[in-house]
C-alpha cells in the first residue's frame, strides 16, 4: 500500500463544504498519490495552494517507501541515515511514544513482515513459514537508534511510517494554513485536522465510518484504522495492519477504531496500534496514559472476545 492512497484528499476553507462561495478558489488534481481537491476562500488562495502542494511533495521525499531517493527508502536500503531531516526525527519521536504506550503494538519495524506477506499473497500463495520467521526476527522498534546525527537500525530491519506519516503530513499542512492566517480550514489527507469551523457552526461536521453519529470537530485531529481497509490475501482474512508479536495468526478483536487527539500524527499512530488491542478495556487503559486523547468510535468482533 502506497502512502496516502486510502482516501480522497481535500483542504477546504470555511466557505468550501456544501456550497462554496462563487469567488472561492478551487483546485483539483492529485496529491499524495490520491485524487485531491483544495477549495479556499482567501485573497492569496492560489499561492497558498501551490505552497501546500509543494510541502506535501517535499514530505513525500522524506516518508515515501516508493519514491526513489526518499530519505526513508535510503534508510531502509543502507540501515543507516546520516544527518536525517528534522521531520523524520520528529515523526520517529512520536512513533516511539506511541510504541511505548501501546506496549509495542505500534511498531514501524513491522515492514519486513508486511513485505514478506504481501509479496507471497501477490504471487498467489501463503507466505513461507521460514520467511515469516526471519521477518519477525527483525521486528523491534527499541533497537532503532536515532538522534540529530544519524538513524541506525540493526541488520535486516526496515521501517514503514504508513501508520503515522499521513497524519504528520496533515499536521504540517494545517500548520502552513495557520501561518497564512487561515483560521477555519479542514485538512483531510486520509487523517483529518479541523481548525476553527465551517460557516459559523462551531466546528467541522465529520462522519465516521460504521457510526451513525456526526461530530463537530474543531482545533483537533481524528484518525480511523480498520483491518479490512486493505487486505493482503484473496479471501480477505489478512488485513494490512500486522501484529508485531503474532503477525496475522491472531484474528483481530478490533474491527475499526477512531481516535481524536491534538495532532493527526498522534491520532494516526494510536489508531493503528490500538487496532491490534485485545478489546475495549485495553484501549481505554492505554488512552488514559495520554492527555487530551479521546476514543471516538470502536467496533469490535464479538466472536473474538
Amino acid at each position: 500500500m502506497r502512502l496516502s492512497r486510502r482516501r480522497f484528499l481535500m483542504f477546504a476553507s470555511t466557505a468550501a463544504l456544501a456550497a462554496p462561495r462563487a469567488q472561492a478558489y478551487r483546485w483539483q488534481g492529485t496529491a499524495l498519490g490520491a485524487r485531491a481537491q483544495i477549495v479556499l476562500d482567501h485573497p492569496r488562495a492560489e499561492r497558498i495552494t501551490r505552497d501546500a502542494l509543494a510541502e506535501i511533495d517535499r514530505l513525500e521525499d522524506v516518508f515515501s517507501l516508493y519514491r526513489p531517493g526518499s530519505h526513508l527508502r535510503r534508510l531502509n536500503a543502507a540501515g543507516r541515515l546520516s544527518a536525517p531531516p528534522f521531520e523524520l526525527l520528529e515523526c520517529l519521536a512520536t512513533a516511539r511514544r506511541v510504541h511505548a504506550v501501546t506496549g509495542g503494538r505500534f511498531d514501524p519495524t513491522v515492514q519486513p513482515l508486511w513485505q514478506a506477506m504481501a509479496q507471497a499473497w501477490a504471487a498467489g500463495h501463503p507466505p513461507d513459514a521460514r520467511d515469516v520467521a526471519q521477518a519477525r526476527a527483525a521486528i523491534g522498534f527499541g533497537r532503532v537508534r536515532f538522534d540529530s546525527t544519524a538513524i541506525q537500525m540493526d541488520p535486516g530491519q526496515r521501517l514503514t511510517l504508513n501508520g503515522i506519516a499521513q497524519g504528520y503530513i496533515a499536521d504540517r499542512v494545517a500548520r502552513l494554513m495557520r501561518a497564512e492566517g487561515i483560521q477555519d480550514v479542514l485538512v483531510d489527507t486520509g487523517e483529518i485536522v479541523a481548525l476553527g469551523g465551517a460557516d459559523g457552526r462551531g466546528g467541522w461536521p465529520v462522519t465516521i465510518a460504521h457510526s451513525p453519529e456526526r461530530r463537530l470537530l474543531t482545533n483537533r485531529a481524528i484518525a480511523t484504522s480498520a483491518h479490512d481497509g486493505t487486505v493482503l490475501d484473496p479471501r480477505g482474512r489478512v488485513g494490512h495492519i500486522l501484529d508485531p508479536a503474532s503477525g496475522a495468526e491472531r484474528r483481530p478483536v478490533v474491527r475499526s477504531i477512531s481516535i481524536s487527539a491534538p495532532s493527526a500524527a498522534l491520532a494516526d499512530a494510536l489508531s493503528t496500534g490500538l487496532s491490534l488491542a485485545g478489546g475495549t478495556a485495553e484501549v481505554t487503559a492505554t488512552l488514559r496514559q495520554l492527555k487530551d486523547v479521546r476514543l471516538e468510535n470502536l467496533q469490535t468482533d464479538p466472536e473474538t472476545q
